[in-house]
């Protein structure tokens, strides 16, 4: 039975949901975003742009009948800012009447779904490590994902997150594990929008149908997609409220490193040293945030010591 393992971590809240000790979808999210089904107060700042009071703009769906520029109004949003390389996408919102409230957390949304939450504790066995917390990671940075014969190569892209198929087995065994594969992948990394796949040539509409049969097998609703080109090329839509992980830890790969520092030194035995050796950048992300440091001693009863 599937279980998510969530862990609210320094600086990051983590789930995972986890089946026969595989990460079926793994998911991060900093204490600061704005969430989906956030509603608040802001002002129309031009035509369809509205500036919360905290400074952070959404840009809005539509113009809002009867509100003119300057004027309050109450935003949802609808989609969480989408990572990019240059400048982020802002989030998306539209007006409404409804009460100003915080959006679902991520502890809140995993406990919408049917699976049962484990909560984790830093002095426990690390079950999100055994799970293969630092593989997905390392999926989400690097973009090779390998499976039974070939590898995945993902890069995200600011119109869509392209998977590249390579291997040495027969062409059309080699694209249907890789369907198989990448509709695995799109799960675990939470990659919505536009998707294209890129798979060897395959020979036969039979064949083609098969690729596209096991996508939909593997991969769970809601999408629409296309089926299989002549050239091995397919492409499929999925909701994206927000960005990917592998969109998330690119955008931001020193944060992304200091977090999962802490979450090591966190689980450092207190009988082991305190002393930890950290790449220059990841040891100033960490003392640039005196919140976490003051989070990390709550936690651990003691100061970490950076070495030089």
């Amino acid at each position: 039975m599937a279980e998510w393992l969530y862990e609210d971590g320094v600086g990051e809240a983590r789930a995972a949901l986890v089946a026969d000790g595989r990460i079926l979808a793994a998911r991060v999210e900093l204490p600061d975003t704005l969430r989906v089904g956030t509603v608040a107060a802001a002002r129309l700042t031009e035509r369809t742009v509205a500036t919360l009071a905290d400074g952070r703009e959404v840009m809005l769906d539509r113009a809002p009948a009867g509100v003119t520029l300057g004027a309050a109004l109450t935003v949802e949003v609808v989609r969480e800012a989408i990572p990019e390389p240059g400048r982020a996408k802002r989030a998306r919102a539209r007006a409404t009447d409804l009460p100003p409230a915080p959006g679902p957390d991520l502890l809140a949304r995993i406990a919408a779904t049917p699976h049962p939450i484990r909560h984790l504790r830093a002095h426990e066995a690390d079950a999100l490590e055994e799970a293969g917390w630092s593989e997905v990671l390392d999926e989400a940075v690097r973009g090779e994902i390998a499976f039974p014969g070939g590898v995945l190569r993902m890069t995200p892209t600011p119109a869509m997150t392209l998977f590249d198929v390579d291997g040495d087995t027969a062409a059309d065994a080699l694209a249907l594990a890789a369907a198989t594969a990448t509709a695995r992948a799109i799960r675990r990394h939470g990659i919505g929008g536009s998707i294209g796949i890129d798979f060897p040539t395959v020979t036969g509409k039979a064949a083609r149908q098969a690729v596209a049969a096991a996508i939909d097998a593997a991969l769970p609703p809601p999408f629409e997609r296309t089926a299989v080109n002549g050239f091995g090329f397919l492409q499929i839509v999925r909701p994206r409220p927000r960005g990917s992980l592998p969109e998330r830890l690119r955008d931001d790969a020193v944060g992304a490193a200091a977090r999962a520092a802490l979450r090591l030194i966190e689980r450092t035995p207190v009988s082991a040293s305190n002393r930890h050796r950290l790449p220059a950048a990841v040891r100033a992300r960490i003392e640039a945030h005196p919140e976490w440091l003051a989070a990390l001693v709550q936690r651990t009863g003691r100061a970490p010591i950076f070495d030089a």
